[in-house]
């Protein structure tokens, strides 16, 4: 299987023309692999089907304009006669184009998926192998060593595409997002990815929608997809941007403005005429990291710099068939956004974010300062480039040409500098036009194409991250969440575009403005960086790479007979057992076990990095549950009191106690709770320990769904200061949850320790469709359940 990577990884494409990007020096080399054309059958999206839905649509809503958020979205609609869509209001069934999955939320969604009893998937879908890759010695030597650690789990993954009919991307092929955009994004599609990033294909004109795994299973099995309509922010782009800005920094200066929760419930979609001066790769990078600000997914409008990069990836024919579609890809005259945002590029300066949250903005004319007033040590210890939200050609350029400029003046890089390239593509293109050869000779570890660092798979080894030492690093990823990249609470993570990284990685400081301030050359005089430069698209076009990356067809031919196989002695897999259903009656003496205060991210909830290995096992991933939280209680992270034996312990520890003394238990959260990453573990862990409702200030979108999906009941505060009277150890009782119906309001009865009661409204956005998740145990088990009666019938 992906063993036999080993034997062929070793050859590698010579470089065959020497700065080829840089505009000033042409090669007139050619793609020595190049990219072939595509089957683009199964990639198109359904335009005429899209065009009836839309008729259906407009007469319910008497004609009036569309956004082009509501085209894509009421297009895919399963039976666009059965409601009248009310943004904010409205639950919609929606039939998605296809799937998407990375190799680490792969694992429980097959499991999943295998419950459902389904032949093969209903929708084209795929798995990206690019989150069990640790960095450590670089490319190559890192993905041999992840097979080899790894074999299992790949082995199980292939398996299952072998068996269902899904298409397998390799260890090594790339980064899941890089990979779709190059091969399965299409403007007018909708697309759910089991990661919070997957709206990165809305730089394609795609609705991609980040999901828990069993959302995908859904799609995957033909059950309609539910959501509520969202609402849509319009961001009008007027301008161009200036030779040191990027699109990277128009989305660092948009998450300032929205916050991380200013985009919860809604569509960013952005227009105007400063959308047609963006590479469609820099679309991508603006789409990705919408996530951050919580918005369901981010979508530009179709237009010739799409066209050109359809072209290049070898999908001319999707090109074809959305030119002829130009009704169903861009909004209509006189639509109406519930928010507008405008943003003149020509003013957009760079900026730096954080640290530990994406939307802590800066400019970099005021980030020196900041450092300053902070009282930070003005150092940079590591400047790290790439991720799936930077690492086109084009970023890929932009940086080569800072650091030729420093290698040329005799400058070395003052910190560590490391380069993932997003996918085999891109590698094979910038090893072949000298990209990657500027890098090393200036000493950058080239990482292998996969996500590593950005999502802590970085075995890190110049801080010491036992001692928690204090440190900064620099980089272009779009989350920097405490502890997240290389598991050191300490480290300081600062985003910013690629090419500001670069030049930040030559001075070694933080307070380092590369727009005004200067080195010193190797002539001892001073030197000042000119403005990045690099080609949106690759001159010679785009290298295919190495053979043992070819791609899989886009849709392969399921094969029944292949067994799956799932040891009862793995401490990596686990078969799933379905979660009991509800009894039925109200909750009675729930306790709660934490009361968290602050951020509480789904990282904080169910760590990655070296808990990413027991993604398949549910028994064992959930001894990381609430790990990072914070106890308002105590003031403590991952420490609780335990009520049955007054003593203090880790949260995992006290509520597999109470799991085992059958005491059901809850959490009471504070706002946001649940954002970051897509990751269903962390509402598949409470649930499995003995977790049936929640209640917070408010909840991230993705997580709240995930809890519903897996049956446990996300309740809101009516009053958000009624948080404060609920503490670790009380009792609760529910009034409401035997009659749960849409809009109605539930009770809880809190006991206190001192024996006085209360009583606490909360609210819930539970739909019919949602509540019969709940009341069967799960929406697994309600899929299971009309499996089984269909073939029964």
């Amino acid at each position: 299987m992906v063993s036999a990577y080993l034997a062929q990884s070793a050859r590698r494409v010579p470089v065959r023309a020497k700065y080829a990007w840089r505009t000033s020096q042409r090669s007139l080399a050619t793609a020595v692999n190049p990219v072939p054309n595509k089957d683009c059958r199964s990639i198109t999206p359904p335009y005429a089907k899209m065009t009836e839905n839309l008729k259906t649509v407009r007469r319910l809503l008497d004609n009036r304009p569309l956004t082009l958020a509501e085209k894509i979205v009421y297009g895919h609609l399963t039976n666009p006669e059965e409601t009248i869509p009310v943004r904010g209001e409205t639950y919609l069934k929606l039939s998605p184009d296809r799937v998407a999955m990375q190799d680490a939320s792969a694992q429980m969604a097959l499991l999943q998926f295998m419950i459902s009893g389904m032949s093969t998937t209903a929708v084209p879908s795929s798995i990206h192998c690019d989150h069990l890759i640790v960095a450590h010695s670089g490319a190559d030597k890192d993905v041999e060593a992840s097979i080899a650690n790894n074999k299992e789990i790949f082995d199980f993954l292939e398996s299952a595409a072998k068996k269902y009919g899904i298409a397998f991307w390799k260890p090594g092929s790339g980064i899941i997002h890089q990979i779709v955009l190059e091969n399965y994004a299409s403007p007018g599609g909708m697309m759910l990815g089991t990661d919070s990033h997957t709206p990165n294909a809305g730089g394609l004109g795609m609705v991609a929608i980040g999901v828990g795994g069993a959302d995908a299973v859904d799609a995957m099995a033909a059950i309609p997809w539910e959501l509520k309509a969202p609402n849509v922010i319009g961001v009008k782009l007027t301008g161009q941007l200036g030779p040191w800005a990027s699109p990277k920094d128009v989305i660092l200066k948009l998450a300032g403005q929205l916050t991380v929760r200013g985009g919860t419930g809604h569509i960013i979609e952005y227009f105007g005429e400063g959308v047609d001066s963006l590479s469609c790769t820099g679309m991508a990078t603006i789409t990705n990291m919408g996530a951050e600000v919580g918005a369901t997914t981010s979508v530009f409008p179709y237009n010739r710099n799409m066209r050109s990069y359809l072209a290049a990836t070898g999908r001319a024919d999707v090109a074809k068939a959305a030119d002829a579609n130009p009704h169903l890809l861009s909004a209509d005259q006189g639509s109406h956004y519930d928010k507008v945002i405008e943003i003149n590029l020509s003013e957009v300066e760079p900026h730096i974010n954080g640290p530990f949250t994406p939307d802590l903005s800066t400019p970099l004319s005021q980030f020196g300062n900041m450092i300053k007033q902070n009282g930070w040590k003005d150092e940079l210890s590591a400047g790290l480039i790439g991720s799936c939200t930077n690492s086109s050609y084009q970023d890929m350029s932009r940086a080569a040409s800072i650091v030729q400029q420093a290698s040329d003046a005799g400058i070395t890089t003052k910190a560590s500098f490391l380069v993932t390239p997003g996918s085999e593509q891109i590698r094979a293109t910038i090893e072949r036009d000298g990209q990657t050869e500027v890098f090393e000779k200036a000493g950058a570890q080239v990482l292998a194409n996969a996500c590593g660092p950005c999502i802590g798979q970085w075995d890190r080894v110049d801080v010491q991250k036992s001692l928690g030492e204090e440190n900064a690093i620099l980089t272009s990823f779009n989350r920097n969440f405490r502890s997240r990249n290389d598991g050191n609470p300490k480290t300081m993570n600062f985003l910013a575009a690629p090419e500001i990284v670069t030049a930040m990685a030559f001075s070694g400081k933080l307070s380092f403005n590369p727009m005004v301030d200067t080195l010193t050359d190797k002539n001892g005089k001073p030197f000042k960086f000119q403005p990045p430069s690099g080609d949106d698209l690759p001159s010679q076009g785009f290298e295919a790479g190495r053979a043992t990356y070819e791609p899989p067809s886009p849709t392969p031919t399921p094969d029944a007979s292949v067994n799956v196989v799932v040891s009862p002695k793995s401490n990596r897999l686990q078969k799933l057992e379905p979660f009991k259903p509800w009894d039925g009656e109200e909750f009675k003496d729930i306790r709660v076990l934490v009361k968290v205060e602050g951020k509480c991210t789904t990282d904080h909830i169910s760590a990655a990095g070296p808990w990413l290995k027991y993604k398949g096992h549910l028994q064992n991933i959930a001894e990381n549950t609430l790990i990072g939280a914070l106890n308002a209680d105590l003031g403590k992270v991952n420490l609780v009191l335990d009520v049955t034996n007054g003593q203090i312990n880790t949260i995992p520890h006290v509520a597999k106690n109470y799991k085992s003394q059958n005491i059901p238990w809850m959490v009471v959260a504070d706002h946001n709770y649940g954002e970051g990453s897509a990751r269903e573990h962390a509402a598949l862990q409470v649930r499995y320990l003995g977790c049936p409702l929640i209640i917070s200030r408010s909840f991230a979108r993705i997580h709240e769904t995930n809890l519903k999906k897996q049956g446990v009941l996300p309740l809101t505060f009516a009053n958000e200061d009624d948080y404060k009277l609920i503490s670790g150890g009380d009792v609760i009782e529910t009034k409401g949850v035997k009659d749960l119906a849409p809009g109605k309001p539930v009770q809880l009865i809190v006991k206190k320790l001192d024996g006085s009661t209360l009583t606490i409204d909360a609210k819930h956005t539970m739909s019919v469709d949602q509540i019969e998740w709940f009341q069967k145990g799960s929406a697994l088990n309600l899929i299971s359940d009309k499996v089984n009666s269909s073939k029964s019938a």
